[in-house]
């Protein structure tokens, strides 16, 4: 295998004891909490189908999709008999967790959006069946668990006679709960000059929805483009594929021939501006 490829395995056989530690190192709180939960000696014996279990969950957990990245530069570095893969494959990880992170923030805050959309339906049917707006604010905000860290100040306020619009425009500030700033200017409206509180929630209940619809159906759209993205970035792997099923020996040249690396270097360029490039016009179509 040579050196190099003795320094690739060490490299593995670090990554994996480092993954060990970190499951030893929060072994004694998880026997203690077996212990005090079933009230069993942990410890002794080989261990139950739920430990593993739970190992293996926390194992996924800590090893998020971007350390996949890493884990297909180390196999092709094996492959290789080079240090290139892995290091790529490492240089990967923090851009895929801020893609992940993304994702994960871009859900958040559909679920804010779907939260305040049925807190403004929940509160009009309790304003129509006769309840004050307080209270009425109250039982509608228990309901809709999805405002985040600002619902304890709106159900404060609703409890206390506080500034409910204040807190409510508070909580707007939130990325995808901008439509309290609506419920906000409808309980001012409502409270200051007396106008129906229920009509207007209608209103911007619907207005909320045909919004949330309307980026459905952008995003539906979109999905198009995205797959053909992804396809066509794909197609390098796709090709190093086919050269090692017909015999080639497409590793080697590329990490271990001048050519090869030129090449290497001005395609991982291409396919870096070609993904900025779409993924730049798709979140300019979803902007506009």
């Amino acid at each position: 295998m040579g050196e190099v490829g003795m320094s690739v395995v060490a490299a593995a056989v670090c990554v994996g004891a480092a993954v060990w530690l970190l499951g030893e190192r929060h072994s004694g709180a998880r026997r203690a909490q077996l212990l005090l939960e079933g009230g069993e000696v942990v410890g002794v014996g080989p261990p139950s189908w739920r430990s593993l279990a739970g190992e293996l969950r926390r194992i996924r957990e800590w090893l998020r999709a971007e350390w996949w990245s890493a884990g297909v530069g180390l196999v092709l570095s094996l492959l290789g008999a080079s240090v290139l893969p892995v290091a790529a494959g490492l240089a990967g990880v923090p851009l895929l967790r801020r893609m992940r992170l993304a994702r994960e923030e871009r859900r958040r805050r559909e679920l804010r959006g779907d939260a305040v959309i049925t807190l403004c339906g929940t509160l009009a049917g309790e304003v129509r069946s006769g309840r004050q707006p307080g209270e009425a604010l109250l039982r509608a905000a228990h309901d809709s668990s999805g405002l985040g860290d600002a619902q304890a100040a709106v159900l404060a306020a609703a409890r206390f006679g506080g500034d409910v619009p204040g807190a409510l425009a508070t909580a707007a500030r939130q990325p995808g709960a901008e439509g309290l700033r609506g419920l906000a200017a409808c309980w001012r409206v409502a409270v200051d000059q007396g106008a129906g509180l229920a009509a207007g929630l209608d209103r911007l209940e619907g207005a909320l929805r045909a919004d949330r619809d309307q980026r459905a159906d952008l995003r539906a759209q979109l999905a198009g483009a995205r797959s053909t993205a992804v396809m066509l970035a794909g197609l390098p792997a796709l090709g190093l594929l086919l050269g090692t099923a017909l015999g080639a020996d497409p590793l080697h040249v590329l990490l271990h021939t001048g050519l090869g690396l030129g090449c290497l270097l001005v395609g991982a360029v291409l396919e870096g501006l070609g993904m900025w490039w779409a993924t730049r016009i798709v979140r300019g179509a979803e902007a506009t």
